[in-house]
């Protein structure tokens, strides 16, 4: 008898409380009336898992206690906020009008129970509550309705930062604006046993899509791993392929590239046993045990994974062959992807290689072409075969080579084509130049010669001479310019100056210079060599002077060897000579810069001053009867001799007299008036210059003591009226112009110092210095024309040749240039 009887049914039950119905049930009578029933036994997982222990699913499970159907643990969790939890009476009420609150949810719905129990409402036990917390938390409704029993501080701190009604909180307003919202669950499930309980609330603030496919996909995914038994999970487990395309094996080829030299029949016949680990493996090729570390999940399987496999499927030799097929197929694979990756850079190759062939081709044909103009520009040269006086002119001739320079610069460079210049030019111009005659027409075909000078002359090359490496337009001056000047020379007179210094001076422009110092010191210095040794001055009408120095701007000093014969021959002719002849100083005086000073003044001391002193000491001094003439023999000398020997010469031959003549004309009761006279005159015989020198400026002043102390010692007996204050007053007179002399030269000195240091101003480079200590010495300094060293010009400071090279005077030694300071240079030009 079931409790059932005992207490009966009970259907009129309060409505709300389930309870458990005690009724005989079909299983109830199955398993009393089944003595060989199977009773459940507790296994050992099940005291091991209790509740969590795996059930068969073939079991015939017994109904537990009240009834309730055991809940599906598979159904995936969710974790929602608390909500509300209803009563059963309102929870049938919901069932009975058929609504449902999550009517949108995907969620696997729970299974129906067994049966079904009844509900009765126990008001004791609810009391007359209508509803109750689930977890302690209540609804949102109504929070911080307690702040209406304040004074609002809350509401006024949150306004203060920034807070607006109706908005979110944070900074940008970000926060939730309600609070959070529960949904109720529709059953008793637990959590995520109803599917998706996000509310409306939630989906607004956190917008995520939740995938349920992917979540139930996922879950049924790792559901396999709660299994305990290793063989049925592994049993039920599908087999996994893994696949490779042609791409991802010619990807991995070229990644881990392989390189080999075999075949691919000989790869595959090698067998690699590797017994370098715990366990042997074998290979199948050098390919794959070079590549199981990079890809160990893909290599071939080694002998004990093979022996796991099982022995239900186990064909060593299918699987052999299998894999050897494969290692083929994949060789295969490699092998024409390498020949093709190769016959692809080939074709890369020779593309490149057919583009650069294609630009040399163009750009051979292109030099083809210039070549081809440029033959027949050559081609319009005169030849051998063509007929005098039928060939292009020389004109013509400077126009071709012209076109050839700027249009065919690089093939006129490369070729040479400035040598065509000795077969074609050169005949043409020594057949103009041949009736040529250059002491009457010295610029004849002068613009001829500077026309090819601008076509042929090269600034990189400096020919010093005649030789194979000679410059083009070199070469023609020298094998046709100079053979006719050659013939001129030879037959020219040197006394006949002016038309060969005018040819000269016309063509030097255009000649290099080697060629111009060949003219000048191997053609024309050797014929005024010659020239002037056969000069004799007491016979020869013309001055050796007029047709010499012509040449000094050009010749300069190379006309030194001349000078010692010239002074020779002259000197000899003075042998015989008296002060009365004026025609030795007029053969002199032209010399007198040329020589150097320390020559002159030697010619002079031997050859002049003893004829002059002699002529003084004939000189006889007579105040009544005087003879001038001899006295102005010797002072027409004055610019001839230097200062200082003219004074030494004056005074050792003539104010001794000249003393000694007015020292006794003092003691014979002269007439001062005449003595005064006699005084000045002679006073006047002498140039400013003179009467400037210390020594005659002495002698005047000794003659006036002589007649001061006479005047004033009464020596002579008679003594005219007034002598004596006119001998004072003349010499007051005489020594007041003396000083006023001597202040107006200071005064002039002064004002060319000041008039040359303004004209000059501060020397702006080194070369204007030296122009200026030389004018301030008396020192000439000038440039050597057409003279150079290495490209800088040459300058005379003297008789001393320099060249200024960054600020350093270099002066020319015996065998070298020599560097020197300026100071050093003065005292060597003195």
């Amino acid at each position: 008898m079931s409790m059932s009887h005992l207490y009966g049914r009970r259907d009129e039950e309060e409505e709300g409380v389930e309870v458990e119905s005690f009724e005989v049930t079909d299983w109830d009578l199955a398993n009393e009336f089944n003595p060989d029933r199977h009773r459940h036994r507790q296994t050992k997982e099940q005291a091991t898992y209790g509740i969590w222990a795996d059930r068969d699913s073939d079991e015939d499970e017994r109904p537990s206690f009240g009834g309730k159907r055991s809940k599906d643990y598979t159904v995936p969790v969710n974790f929602v906020s608390a909500g509300l939890r209803k009563t059963a009476a309102e929870e049938k009420q919901l069932k009975g009008e058929g609504g449902s609150d999550d009517s949108d949810d995907d969620g696997p719905a729970a299974p129906p129970p067994s049966r079904a129990p009844k509900k009765l409402q126990m008001g004791n036990f609810r009391g007359n509550q209508s509803q109750r917390f689930a977890g302690g938390i209540q609804s949102g409704h109504g929070i911080g309705s307690w702040e209406k029993h304040t004074r609002g501080i809350g509401q006024k701190l949150l306004q203060k930062m920034g807070y607006q009604p109706g908005k979110g909180l944070g900074k940008n307003a970000q926060g939730i604006v309600n609070p959070i919202e529960a949904k109720v669950r529709k059953g008793k499930g637990a959590v995520g046993a109803y599917g998706n309980e996000r509310t409306q609330q939630s989906l607004q603030d956190f917008p995520v899509v939740d995938s349920d496919e992917e979540e139930e996909k996922e879950f049924q995914k790792e559901l396999g791993q709660w299994r305990k038994d290793p063989a049925g999970s592994a049993g039920k487990k599908k087999p996994k392929y893994s696949y490779r395309t042609a791409d991802e094996l010619r990807a991995k080829g070229k990644v881990a590239g392989r390189a080999t030299a075999a075949s691919a029949g000989e790869l595959a016949q090698v067998k690699v046993i590797d017994m370098t680990g715990r366990e042997q493996k074998v290979y199948y090729s050098y390919s794959q045990i070079s590549n199981k570390h990079s890809v160990p999940d893909e290599g071939p399987p080694s002998m004990s994974t093979r022996d796991q496999k099982g022995s239900c499927f186990a064909l060593p030799e299918l699987e052999h062959n299998l894999q050897l097929l494969i290692d083929l197929t994949e060789q295969d694979i490699l092998q024409s992807a390498r020949r093709l990756q190769h016959e692809k850079d080939v074709v890369v190759s020779l593309s490149h290689e057919s583009r650069a062939l294609q630009n040399r081709l163009d750009t051979e044909q292109d030099a083809i072409q210039r070549m081809e103009a440029v033959l027949a520009l050559v081609e319009r040269f005169p030849s051998g075969e063509t007929p005098p006086g039928e060939g292009p002119t020389l004109q013509e001739c400077a126009r071709i080579f012209e076109t050839l320079q700027t249009d065919y610069y690089e093939e006129y460079k490369m070729m040479g084509l400035a040598d065509l210049a000795v077969a074609v030019v050169h005949p043409l111009l020594k057949e103009k130049l041949h009736f040529w005659d250059p002491l009457k027409d010295s610029s004849y075909c002068l613009e001829d010669i500077g026309q090819w000078r601008a076509i042929l002359e090269s600034r990189d090359m400096h020919s010093s001479g005649p030789d194979s490496n000679m410059d083009p337009y070199h070469r023609l001056l020298w094998e046709v310019w100079i053979p006719v000047m050659r013939t001129c020379v030879s037959g020219w007179q040197p006394r006949m100056v002016g038309p060969m210094v005018d040819c000269v001076e016309v063509w030097a422009p255009l000649l290099p210079l080697w060629i111009l110092d060949h003219l000048l010191e191997q053609l024309i210095l050797p014929r005024l060599q010659r020239e002037a040794n056969n000069w004799n001055p007491l016979t020869d009408t013309v001055p050796i002077h007029s047709w010499i120095h012509p040449w000094l701007p050009l010749l300069q000093s190379r006309l030194e060897p001349l000078y010692p014969p010239i002074r020779s021959k002259l000197s000899n002719a003075l042998q015989r000579w008296h002060p009365s002849d004026a025609s030795a100083r007029l053969i002199l005086q032209p010399w007198k810069d040329v020589f150097t000073p320390g020559a002159w003044e030697a010619f002079m001391v031997k050859n002049i001053i003893p004829k002059l002193a002699l002529c003084l000491e004939e000189l006889v001094i007579n105040p009544h009867q005087q003879q001038m003439e001899p006295f102005h023999w010797v002072l027409d000398w004055e610019g001839m001799l230097s200062p200082s020997s003219l004074v030494s010469l004056l005074d050792k031959n003539f104010f001794t007299k000249w003393l000694q003549v007015l020292c006794s004309w003092l003691s014979n009761s002269p007439n001062y008036e005449e003595i005064t006279k006699w005084y000045l005159g002679w006073k006047s015989m002498f140039s400013d210059v003179l009467l400037a020198q210390p020594l005659i400026k002495e002698k005047f002043n000794e003659a006036l003591d002589i007649m001061n102390r006479a005047v004033s010692s009464g020596i002579g007996g008679y003594m005219q009226p007034g002598a004596r204050e006119n001998i004072a007053y003349l010499t007051q007179t005489e020594r007041r112009k003396d000083f006023q002399y001597e202040a107006m030269q200071e005064r002039r000195d002064a004002e060319s110092v000041a008039h040359r240091g303004i004209s000059a101003g501060v020397p702006t480079n080194f070369k204007d210095l030296i122009q200026a200590k030389a004018e301030e010495n008396n020192i000439v300094f000038m440039p050597l024309v057409a003279k150079r060293h290495e490209g800088k010009q040459l300058y005379t400071f003297g008789r001393i040749v320099i060249y200024i090279d960054r600020g350093v005077v270099f002066v020319q030694g015996e065998k070298t240039w020599v560097p020197t300071s300026l100071q050093s240079l003065i005292d060597m030009a003195k």
